[in-house]
C-alpha cells in the first residue's frame, strides 16, 4: 500500500464521519477518489475477452503452433472481410454509407463498454441510455448537415423537411441540451466523480467515432476513389507490415506494441506506396469510381456520371534523368491522381500506424488485449479501424487544401433552397458584379 493511501486511511480512522442518517452503502466517489489515476496499477482489471474462433477453424488448425494458428486465422478472416468489402462496393454508394454508419455504432459500443467495465458503472442511473442518446443527437446533427448539402433538390420538394433543415442546428442544439439536463438531473450523491468520468468518456468516444465517420462519408461524396484508395492503403499497410514483421521482424519499433518491428514498418511503407500507385491507375479509368456521388431526386438513386476532371485524364510526364537509365523510358503516361495517391499512401504507412499505437496505449492503460472479440484473430471492429479514422481526417483536409475550392454545384443546391425573393436578390447582385467585371453587357432597360 502506498504512503499516500496509508495517510488517507489513517486520517479516516482518526476522524470519524458524522452520522447524517444516510445508508451505509459504498461511496463510489470515495472509492474512486482513492485511486491514483496516474498509476496504471490502480486501474481495475477488465475481464478478458472470450475466444470467438469458429469450432471448424479450431479443429482444422489444432495441430499447429499458437503462432501459425493465429497466422491462418487472421489470414482466412482477412480474405473473408476483403471479399465482403468488394461485394458492398459493387452494391453501390448507399450500401457503403450504411457500412460506415454500422462500423461507427459498433466502435462506439466497444469503447463505451470498456468504460462500463473499467469503472463498474453498470448501476449508474440513466447513464447507459444517455450514452446512446448522445450518439443519436450527434449523428442527427452531422447527417442532417449532409442531407442539407447533398440532397437539397429532394428537400426542396417536401415542406416538412424544409422546416427541419432550416432549423436543423437549433433542433440539434435543443436535443443535446435535453441530454445535458438529463445528465445533471441524474447526478446522485456518492456517484458524482464516477458519473463525470463516464460523461467525459462518452464525449471523447463521440469525437473519435462519429466525427471521423462523418468525414469518411464526406470523402465518399467527392468520388468513390477518395474513399477506396485511402481505406485500401491502410488495409494494405496493415497486411504487408504484418507479413514483413512475421517473417523478417527482428528490431522492435515501439514499446506500446512489442510485436511491431522496423522491418514490418519499412516493408509496409514501400508495399503501400506501390499498391496505392497501381490501384489508383485502375480505378481512375472508370467513371463509377472517379465521379462525385450525387443524389438524383427523379430516380431516387445515387448516380456517378460525369465528365472526369483533369485529375483523372491521362497526361504525359517526363521521366527524371536518373530513372531514364534504369527504366529506359523518356516519358510515361499517368493519371495526375496517381501522384496524389503517393501522398495518401505515405500518410497511411508512416502516420496512420500511430492511430494503431494510440489504440495500443489505450488498451494497455486499461489492461485489455483487444477492444472486443467480434472478429476471431483480429479482436474488435475498433481494432481494425483504429488507423482508418486518422486517415479519414487527413483525406478530408487534403481534399479541401490541395484539390478543390468552393463547389459550384453544392452552392447552387443551397441557393435553390432560398425563398424566391432571396434568390432574386442573389441574381441581381451577381448580375451587377458580372457587369462591373465586363463579363456581361449592361441591360438596355437598366
Amino acid at each position: 500500500m502506498s504512503a499516500r493511501r496509508r495517510r488517507r486511511r489513517t486520517a479516516a480512522e482518526e476522524e470519524p464521519e458524522p452520522d447524517d442518517g444516510s445508508d451505509k452503502e459504498v461511496d463510489l466517489d470515495e472509492k474512486f477518489g482513492e485511486l491514483d489515476l496516474r498509476n496504471d496499477l490502480d486501474i481495475p482489471d477488465v475481464p478478458p475477452s472470450t475466444d470467438s474462433t469458429p469450432e471448424i477453424l479450431k479443429r482444422a488448425l489444432s495441430g499447429l503452433s499458437a503462432r501459425w494458428k493465429n497466422w491462418w486465422i487472421r489470414g482466412i478472416l482477412t480474405l473473408a472481410m476483403i471479399s465482403m468489402f468488394f461485394l458492398i462496393i459493387y452494391l453501390g454508394s448507399f450500401m457503403l454509407m450504411l457500412l460506415v454508419l454500422s462500423i461507427q455504432v459498433k466502435c462506439f459500443h466497444e469503447i463505451i463498454t470498456i468504460g462500463y467495465r473499467v469503472y463498474h458503472s453498470y448501476e449508474l442511473p440513466w447513464f447507459r441510455s444517455l450514452s446512446w442518446y448522445f450518439l443519436l443527437c450527434v449523428n442527427y446533427f452531422f447527417y442532417g448537415e449532409t442531407v442539407a448539402d447533398y440532397f437539397a433538390t429532394f428537400v426542396q420538394r417536401r415542406e416538412q423537411l424544409q422546416f427541419l433543415i432550416r432549423y436543423h442546428r437549433f433542433i440539434s442544439f435543443a436535443l443535446y441540451l435535453a441530454g445535458f439536463c438529463m445528465f445533471v438531473l441524474s447526478l446522485v450523491k456518492k456517484h458524482y466523480r464516477l458519473q463525470f468520468y463516464m460523461f467525459a468518456w462518452t464525449h471523447v468516444t463521440l469525437l473519435i467515432t462519429v466525427t471521423q465517420s462523418h468525414l469518411v462519408i464526406q470523402n465518399l461524396f467527392e468520388g468513390m476513389i477518395w474513399f477506396l484508395v485511402p481505406i485500401s492503403s491502410v488495409i494494405c499497410n496493415d497486411i504487408t507490415a504484418y507479413i514483413f514483421g512475421f517473417f523478417f521482424g527482428r528490431t522492435p519499433l515501439i514499446k506500446l506494441s512489442p510485436k511491431k518491428t522496423w522491418e514490418g514498418f519499412i516493408g509496409g511503407f514501400f508495399s503501400t506506396v506501390v499498391f496505392g500507385f497501381i490501384f489508383s491507375y485502375f480505378l481512375a479509368q472508370h467513371q463509377y469510381f472517379v465521379c462525385p456521388v450525387e443524389y438524383n431526386s427523379e430516380t431516387n438513386r445515387f448516380v456517378t456520371e460525369c465528365e472526369p476532371s483533369e485529375l483523372f485524364q491521362l497526361k504525359k510526364y517526363s521521366v527524371p534523368p536518373l530513372l531514364q537509365a534504369v527504366l529506359g523510358w523518356e516519358s510515361v503516361n499517368m493519371y495526375p491522381f496517381q501522384m496524389h495517391s503517393i501522398a495518401l499512401a505515405t500518410f497511411a504507412s508512416l502516420i496512420g500506424p500511430f492511430g494503431g499505437f494510440f489504440a495500443s496505449g489505450f488498451k494497455r492503460a486499461f489492461k485489455i488485449k483487444d477492444f472486443a472479440d467480434t472478429i476471431p484473430g483480429h479482436g474488435g471492429i475498433m481494432d481494425r479501424f483504429d488507423c482508418q479514422y486518422l486517415m479519414a481526417t487527413f483525406v478530408h483536409v487534403y481534399i479541401t487544401s490541395f484539390i478543390r475550392g468552393p463547389n459550384p454545384s453544392k452552392l447552387l443546391k443551397q441557393l435553390l433552397i432560398l425563398q424566391p425573393e432571396q434568390q432574386l436578390d442573389v441574381y441581381k447582385t451577381l448580375k451587377s458584379h458580372l457587369v462591373e467585371k465586363g463579363i456581361l453587357q449592361p441591360s438596355l432597360r437598366g
